[in-house]
């Protein structure tokens, strides 16, 4: 306790990084949780009793490839209202397939992902909204639209909105708002009357998508589920849920994406405990050195090394019991900063959810305390074995020499091994073995980097010392020495600044080979001068926007693209399902991909396709053979095989293609896909910026509508892939800040433990302005030591990582140098930053009481 107390400082700040990392686990957990809790009840409150809708046998958020989404007869709601024990049952009209858009045709969907719905107004809705303001719609020009929606874009009575679907444009005016009763997470909802949301969304009158079933007092949901299921005439082609069924199948629909996040965090979160590991060590190495003196007296009057072993043990205790209380309390505050920051980013998430599960502080608990106990288990230990007599003679910890001895080979055999494993990653023939290898080979070169780190210091140390301190003259080479007199701490403090900074490197590397590779295929691949597609979340194109574009003047030709579900079978039985694309002859110009064997252009005549050379090889199918094509919502057809087209490419890797034709003959209209995408080429001699305007023009009032030059989707994609980076980066920072911390302890505490000798340097006319220059430098060049290996060992990484993607046809390595110098240069002024403290009370140090200490 004695010690624990005497040294507030330093263990302020190893509390810190465990405070940091139990915060981000803790807030990790209790931010999952509360969204958790708004979308259960949510689910719960909209749910009816039971709830009736047609068995698609497909996943409940998948989108609509037809538009429209599946219905009911609407003559089936009388027949389930007379089911016993039902109170009353009342259709439905829901779809997700819809864009709404205000007067100046902004989009009035959130910006989250979060899905606009449209409907009819019914009683069920009134179990989780009520109207706040005006009315329920009661004809084709009135909609209601919910008051979360109306704040966020200023909406009012009497405004008008235009809903996009499938069947066409629903244009109406806003007479009602309805305000929900619990937490709406983002959904834009919009509410028509029944026959004007059964004919604009359904494309049809008399169908409903659900029917909602109200019980009669007494009867439980399950008994009322058993009753309907057995008055349906044919049950296998209903979906019959109960409200706890519906909210529990609702929230699945959430749970993948909520996992993303939650594991994502949690993992950033343990490469934060991973490097306050090192610090924790650190701190408690540098006071078990500077306690020599102490622990040989304790020992020489009577304390055993199991005593002094737990006094160090105890206090890491208190360090972590301490940084974990504050670390969960911190933990629920950045769940509520995550709230409120998701919430002006439009994902509304309300603090009266907030959910604090008891697993949440036993966890943080238990980690804070096991990870710091473990951290100070290595210095405990070293200090018990201190003799009584080589602690009074300051002789040292017996066998540190060939303890290092025994810890090189181990670390040199670790990353040997981790070495190998990368080699075997770069020659695999496959990338799922590939990606083993891969993590295997990134976890053994990381530990074996962090193990041989004090021996590398040495050599790497120097080098940087000749470029950088060399011109400092004799303070520089003091930093030099500094930073080379404890090998073991310097290498544990750059190896914490290592780990963040390798998985940086590693990740640009990664990314900006996928852009460059996508770039340089497009180039290759892409004879399109235009895309047009439906924006982000693989939204099928609406026809009106189809027709627009077909229209556009100055176009040489437009090629559709369907993605038709089927499964194709070959002769031997070898069966594939997934997307066959159809598109039209001139999809061979504006995609062109190399054929194996036949013609590409005659797998889009009449009852033909084609196929990837991986399915052709597999199936041993060759030009000719006869390949049975099971269409979803279809027919079985029989195509013939026109052509193998080359799987070795990143666009359309193991594609099959067939003609629309070919699809509509085999698919009813009303279950035949919507259009995926548009290519289009600009005619010969044509203005293609004048075109590029037009067809920008024509698609305008649909502002879900991209259309893009080659320029613009290789831009895109950039973004897309930057974005992503940028917030892994963001994560990693959290790592690079225990890092940081962990440079501060160090010099903080080389600082106290050389106090005699600042004294003695400063007495022989070493200034204040050289002494903190000295620490600022020794405080750079590890800072540049840990950076240099974790951008080499990063860069390592992602190279092998680059040769897994040229598997699957990204085959371009690229090294963004500018963001690795940037780094670099970046590490300096990391060093700079954490040597302010230190070096200030250095130089504030009084001369004469340094000299006296002992």
């Amino acid at each position: 306790m004695r010690n624990f107390f005497a040294h507030k400082g330093r263990m302020a700040l190893s509390a810190v990084a465990v405070l940091l990392s139990v915060a981000f686990v803790s807030g990790t957990l209790v931010f999952t949780d509360t969204m958790g809790t708004t979308f259960d009840k949510l689910f719960s409150a909209t749910a009816s009793d039971v709830t009736v809708s047609a068995d698609t046998g497909k996943e409940d958020d998948e989108v609509s490839r037809t538009g429209r989404p599946e219905s009911l007869p609407a003559s089936l709601v009388e027949s389930v209202a007379k089911t016993d024990g039902a109170k009353s049952a009342e259709g439905a009209v829901s779809s997700m397939d819809v864009t709404v858009v205000d007067s100046e045709n902004e989009n009035m969907g959130s910006t989250t992902g979060a899905p606009t719905i449209a409907g009819n107004w019914t009683k069920n809705d009134l179990r989780s909204m009520e109207i706040t303001s005006g009315h329920a719609p009661r004809g084709p020009t009135e909609v209601m639209v919910d008051a979360d929606t109306a704040d966020k874009h200023g909406l009012k009575l009497g405004d008008e909105l235009r809903t996009i679907a499938g069947s066409g444009d629903i244009k109406a005016r806003i007479v009602g708002i309805a305000s929900f009763k619990v937490t709406n997470p983002g959904a834009a909802v919009v509410f028509f009357d029944t026959a004007t949301a059964q004919a604009g969304l359904l494309g049809a009158t008399g169908r409903f998508t659900q029917i909602n079933v109200t019980g009669a007092e007494g009867v439980s949901d399950t008994q009322l589920k058993k009753n309907v299921v057995a008055a349906l005439d044919d049950s296998k082609a209903y979906q019959v849920r109960t409200q706890q069924e519906t909210a529990d199948a609702n929230r699945s629909d959430v749970d993948e994406f909520m996992n993303v996040i939650r594991y994502g965090m949690l993992g950033f979160a343990g490469i934060a405990f991973l490097v306050g590991i090192f610090l924790i060590i650190n701190t408690f190495s540098m006071l078990v050195a500077q306690r020599t003196r102490e622990i040989g007296l304790m020992r020489a009057i009577g304390s055993s090394r199991g005593q002094v072993n737990r006094s160090v043990l105890v206090e890491a205790t208190l360090l972590g019991v301490v940084g974990s209380v504050l670390g969960v309390g911190a933990g629920v505050g950045l769940a509520v900063g995550l709230m409120k920051l998701m919430s002006a980013a439009g994902m509304e998430l309300n603090t009266r959810d907030l959910t604090v599960a008891w697993t949440t502080p036993t966890i943080g608990l238990l980690l804070g305390v096991v990870v710091t106990v473990l951290a100070a288990y290595v210095p405990a230990r070293r200090a018990g074995k201190v003799s009584p007599m080589a602690a009074l003679r300051d002789a040292g910890t017996p066998g540190d020499r060939k303890a290092g001895l025994v810890r090189g080979l181990i670390g040199l055999t670790l990353t040997g091994a981790g070495g190998f494993a990368l080699y075997l990653t770069a020659t695999a023939d496959k990338a799922r073995e590939g990606a083993l290898m891969l993590g295997a080979g990134i976890v053994l070169t990381l530990i074996g980097f962090v193990i041989i780190g004090p021996l590398l210091a040495g050599g790497v140390v120097r080098v940087l010392s000749a470029v950088l301190l060399r011109a400092f003259g004799s303070v520089g080479r003091m930093a030099e020495r500094n930073a080379l007199r404890n090998p073991r701490r310097t290498g544990a403090t750059g190896a914490a600044l290592m780990i963040g900074l390798a998985l940086v490197a590693c990740l640009s590397v990664v990314g900006s080979s996928m852009v460059a590779s996508a770039t340089d295929e497009l180039d290759k691949s892409v004879g399109a001068d235009y895309i047009v597609t439906a924006g982000d979340g693989g939204k099928p194109l609406n026809p009106a926007a189809v027709k627009a574009v077909e229209d556009v003047p100055g176009l040489g030709h437009v090629t559709r693209l369907k993605e038709m579900p089927a499964t194709v079978s070959a002769p031997d039985g070898t069966d594939q399902k997934g997307q066959l694309l159809a598109a039209e002859r001139s999809y061979t110009e504006d995609l062109r991909r190399e054929t194996l064997s036949g013609d590409l252009s005659a797998a889009y005549g009449d009852n033909a396709m084609s196929v990837g050379s991986e399915f052709a090889k597999k199936a041993g199918v060759k030009v000719g053979d006869t390949l049975s094509v099971a269409f979803e919502g279809g027919r079985t057809a029989k195509l013939r095989l026109a052509a193998i087209t080359d799987d070795d490419t990143g666009l359309d890797q193991g594609a099959m293609y067939t003609s629309i034709t070919t699809a509509e003959r085999y698919v009813p209209a009303d279950k035949l896909p919507l259009d995926t995408a548009l290519l289009a080429t600009a005619k010969d001699g044509g203005d293609q910026d004048r075109t590029y305007e037009a067809l920008k023009a024509a698609v305008a009032d649909d502002p879900t509508v991209k259309v893009m030059d080659q320029t613009d989707y290789k831009q895109a994609l950039k973004d897309q892939i930057g974005q992503l980076l940028y917030m892994v980066y963001g994560l990693l920072a959290l790592a690079i800040i225990v890092a940081v911390l962990g440079v501060v302890n160090t010099l903080a505490l080389s600082v106290v433990e050389r106090t005699r000798e600042i004294g003695l340097m400063r007495a022989i006319g070493l200034s204040r302005r050289q002494l903190r220059r000295m620490i600022r430098l020794e405080s750079v060049v590890i800072a540049l030591f840990g950076a240099l290996l974790g951008l080499g060992l990063g860069m390592g990484w992602g190279a092998t990582a680059q040769q897994l993607l040229a598997l699957e046809g990204l085959k371009i390595l690229e090294i963004p140098w500018p963001t690795i110098l940037t780094v670099f240069v970046g590490s300096a002024f990391v060093g700079l930053f954490a040597a302010l403290v230190p070096a200030f009370r250095a130089g504030r140090m009084n001369v004469l009481n340094a000299i006296a200490t002992d």
